[in-house]
């Protein structure tokens, strides 16, 4: 099973390139202008968002080295300790809406010091998979709309991690249990 699931997956994407030029020849579209004309778009879109990527960047580099973000994370520890979540990934419950790389880290250092098959690795991978990198998704997406306000696509966000987080606690215990 899991070999034939490996052939379709390696595939699939010669396949969809296939077809997507099959219906370009069909439809008699110009097919390397029409492409060269949506890398244009992308680049002038890419040009548009740098700015607010290394807005966002920077933002998070300050709270990290102003000690804004340990004091957040070690405020909100009580919290998270009462509701059962151990104080090793409480970092990166904090650091996943604001960095995937942040985040990352904190998930590798987590598998360096209990492993990735740990009941911590395994909260950690659950934890990274259910939630997104809010902050960056909302400076990419919306500076690309060009929209300055978020209006409450921020808070709406937010409560979605936390949403998430939640969900992974509760799956990661009903699949490997309490802690040990």
């Amino acid at each position: 099973m899991f070999e034939a699931l490996l052939r379709l997956s390696e595939g699939l994407i010669p396949a969809l390139i296939a077809a997507v030029l099959a219906v370009g020849l069909i439809r008699r579209l110009p097919i390397y202008e029409t492409f060269i004309d949506g890398a244009r778009e992308g680049l002038v879109t890419t040009v548009d968002i740098v700015p607010h990527l290394i807005g966002m960047l920077v933002a998070v580099h300050m709270l990290q080295a102003s000690g804004l973000l340990l004091a957040l994370i070690q405020a909100g520890a009580p919290f998270f300790s009462a509701v059962g979540v151990p104080p090793e990934v409480v970092p990166l419950a904090f650091l996943r809406p604001l960095s995937g790389a942040a985040s990352s880290a904190v998930m590798l250092k987590l598998f360096a010091d209990h492993g990735p098959d740990s009941w911590l690795g395994r909260l950690a991978s659950i934890m990274q998979g259910s939630t997104d990198t809010t902050l960056y998704i909302l400076a990419v997406y919306f500076g690309a709309a060009g929209i300055r306000r978020f209006r409450y696509a921020l808070w709406v966000g937010l409560i979605a991690d936390l949403t998430g987080l939640a969900a992974a606690l509760w799956v990661h215990r009903l699949f490997f249990g309490p802690a040990p």
